[in-house]
């Protein structure tokens, strides 16, 4: 074959290559344009993220919460909101815009990345037991309860709370569950909601070392912990101070220079200097202060050492140890004179002379003031230094309300004798 014939073969070679590739090309674009947009915009990083798609509607419909993700420590990491709103295991799935969501999103959508503080919040008291002191175990499936109860047995296979239902739906629904479903099961399977403490687009761990956020629910005359806290030390400190404090630093890095002044946080979650970081408010309890009358958990020594430790970043130990033997001695003599009431009224009841249905008769809500709210004042007042709370607003209150509970007793006991006379 001559040169010429063989660069004839070669062009040839070439031009069919070129064309068929255009065509395939051009054939291409042709088949992608009749695709629905749908195909086109599938969700990725860039259109899922604050200033992609998602942004374009929720700037006009909902624009705060763009604004609280931008600013958020998901926002820097490339965290995008897909990758929190698309449906996990047991959710429904919805078609919204082009992209599948899940409309309600649980502790389920957080654990994808939070595992181990799931896993923690889990066999918390602000688990499953939280929900089942309102509700009962109703809604929740075996599995949730089995595991809510190898961590805190007796508390969670219970009835509804008798006095949240005497209140009605509305009160209930507003007041109590509003606090108590942060240990919520979910029709997913998991249990609770991390946004009660993190907020939704924030995400925000400076939002949850914040005192008046605990503060939502663990305030009034039930559980005044907010109160006392501001009343204490630590509380006054923490105005004092707050611009020097450093709320945003890293859980696991987080160290005195950070927060040089506690929070509730610091004190029952946080890993500071190296102490490990939880998601379990229990870890570091060692009574059950809310109870009628308070006994040791079973892991007392235990929760008594971990919060130690932390007291002790700042205090010295003797210190630490006189301030936890006053705060016993609080919760003793809270517990001898809450003892004497309900031997009082679990006479009147052996006699007959209180019926067995609850709160129905006046001195039934005198005897629950006493413990449920005077009682447990004093306690935690020992414990988190509020000297007003020891005193007045508790065993101040526990000692005018004992006589009139022993009088409104002496007075049932007379009827009744006049009435078998």
């Amino acid at each position: 074959m001559s040169e010429e014939a063989s660069q004839r073969k070669q062009f040839r070679s070439v031009f069919i290559a070129v064309f068929l590739g255009t065509a395939l090309l051009v054939l291409a674009f042709l088949v992608n344009s009749q695709r629905p947009r749908v195909g086109l915009d599938q969700p990725t990083a860039e259109l899922a993220s604050a200033t992609g798609r998602c942004a374009a509607c929720h700037r006009n419909e909902t624009s705060a919460v763009v604004h609280q993700y931008e600013r958020s420590k998901h926002a820097s990491v490339g965290v995008n909101c897909l990758q929190c709103h698309r449906p996990v295991e047991g959710q429904t799935p919805t078609e919204h815009n082009g992209f599948t969501i899940a409309t309600r999103l649980t502790s389920a959508n957080c654990k994808q990345c939070h595992p181990t503080e799931y896993a923690q919040f889990e066999r918390s008291r602000h688990g499953l037991p939280a929900f089942a002191a309102v509700e009962g175990v109703a809604s929740a499936s075996e599995a949730q309860i089995t595991l809510a109860e190898r961590y805190h047995p007796g508390a969670v296979r219970r009835p509804p709370n008798a006095l949240a239902i005497q209140q009605g739906g509305g009160v209930k629904v507003k007041g109590c569950v509003a606090c108590h479903e942060i240990g919520r099961p979910n029709p997913d399977g998991s249990v609770g909601t991390c946004t009660q403490c993190h907020s939704r687009h924030a995400a925000s761990v400076a939002l949850a070392r914040r005192p008046e956020t605990c503060g939502q629910c663990h305030m009034g005359p039930d559980h005044s912990q907010l109160e006392i806290y501001n009343e204490s030390k630590h509380g006054v400190l923490f105005r004092a101070e707050e611009h020097a404090l450093n709320l945003h630093a890293a859980p696991k890095s987080l160290s005195t220079a950070d927060m040089p002044i506690p929070t509730c946080a610091t004190c029952h979650l946080s890993g500071l200097e190296g102490l490990n970081v939880t998601h379990d408010t229990t870890e570091r309890l060692s009574w059950f202060l809310f109870a009628p009358t308070s006994n040791k958990r079973e892991h007392y020594q235990r929760g008594r050492d971990a919060m130690q430790e932390v007291c002790l970043k700042c205090h010295a130990r003797p210190g630490v140890e006189r301030y936890y033997q006053e705060a016993e001695v609080v919760v003793d003599a809270t517990n001898a004179k809450v003892e004497v009431v309900q031997r009082l009224v679990a006479g009147l009841r052996e006699d007959g002379l209180l019926t067995p249905e609850p709160f129905d008769e006046p001195l039934e809500f005198l005897v629950f003031d006493y413990w449920h709210y005077y009682g447990r004042t004093a306690k935690h007042g020992g414990f988190m230094g509020g000297a007003d709370f020891v005193q007045w607003h508790g065993n101040y209150e526990l000692l005018k309300l004992k006589v009139e509970i022993e009088e409104a007793a002496a007075e049932l006991r007379a009827e009744h004798a006049q009435k078998r006379d």
